[in-house]
């Protein structure tokens, strides 16, 4: 299998990229092309021999509008990565760049499933006891009823190809449980998937998500993006504040030492770079968008996670269900 990488996204990009890539090479038995300027990759590689430098000549970056900057760099690294996919040269590719300009150029070079409306992001989220998948967590601010009745059943199929999960439940994300709350996107969502998807068990509260109530969770892309970033900005908080009160006494200390490894524990299963990315749904290929802020470790697993879609056919699976 070869995958891959933009070298250039992100913003430890290259170093930790390319660390990570070197770290993937290693441990997971892939074969990685690295998409990247040639002037400040190569020095790098020279560590690295089993990564293979595709050279790029631009570079799109962050603060950039994703469809202008994908149509007037059409040798960024990301559209070299999308390009190896659609010639065949590799199977999957990822990147921690802009996230926009990703699906950007996700959409012009690889293309949509033929019948999916917009394509879809999704989150991994841990729960009580074992993990939710979340959709869409941005990949549509404006979101139609059709659209998230293909989210749901494109969620679906991750669950069952990616988590396992051989009858997935599936649920709307609003503010209560009973079958008339939501705004009219929700309502009318609701009314198109009763029935029609098998699984579907209705609204949760964003408490049910964590409660474990559903395998995959439906939201429009702007409310699932807020709620993604304020659960990692909680977790952030929760734990820093941890860091700086307990040794404040000498029995915070104490304590502190005795609990010390099973923080540890609790903090790597809610640990978003142990998720590494999330294939974006729709894509006719495999693309997979990483966080922004990506270190070594979140891009080795991003990898890891392009490689089971790969393996688990993910993409040809929800052509099968979804498409027409």
């Amino acid at each position: 299998m070869r995958i891959a990488v933009d070298a250039m996204g992100g913003d430890n990009a290259p170093l930790e990229v390319i660390e990570g890539a070197s770290q993937a090479a290693d441990e997971l038995g892939v074969d990685l092309l690295v998409a990247g300027l040639p002037g400040a990759v190569q020095p790098l590689l020279d560590r690295h021999p089993k990564l293979v430098l595709v050279p790029c000549t631009q570079v799109i970056g962050m603060d950039e509008h994703p469809a202008q900057a994908v149509r007037s760099k059409p040798d960024s690294s990301m559209s070299v990565c999308a390009r190896l996919c659609k010639e065949g040269r590799a199977d999957g590719w990822i990147s921690a760049g802009n996230s926009g300009a990703i699906m950007a150029t996700a959409l012009f070079v690889q293309g949509r499933i033929r019948g999916v409306e917009r394509p879809a992001l999704g989150s991994i989220i841990p729960t009580r006891n074992g993990f939710a998948y979340f959709l869409d967590v941005g990949a549509n601010v404006d979101s139609k009823p059709e659209y998230l009745v293909q989210f749901a059943a494109m969620g679906a199929v991750y669950a069952r190809e990616m988590m396992g999960r051989t009858e997935p439940r599936v649920a709307l994300l609003s503010n209560g449980e009973e079958e008339g709350k939501g705004d009219e996107l929700v309502r009318e969502a609701t009314k198109r998937l009763k029935g029609t998807l098998k699984g579907f068990v209705g609204n949760v509260e964003p408490k049910d998500i964590f409660n474990a109530k559903a395998d995959v969770v439906v939201a429009d892309g702007f409310v699932g993006n807020v709620s993604i970033k304020m659960a990692e900005a909680t977790a952030d908080f929760l734990f820093r504040s941890l860091r700086e009160e307990i040794p404040r006494t000498t029995r915070g200390k104490i304590g502190g030492l005795l609990i010390r490894k099973d923080v540890q524990q609790l903090r790597n299963r809610i640990d978003w770079r142990e998720f590494g990315g999330a294939p974006l749904l729709g894509i006719d290929g495999v693309a997979v968008i990483a966080h922004g802020r990506s270190d070594a470790r979140a891009i080795k697993n991003a990898i890891r996670v392009t490689r089971e879609a790969v393996q688990n056919q993910l993409v040809g699976k929800i052509r099968a269900e979804v498409g027409r």
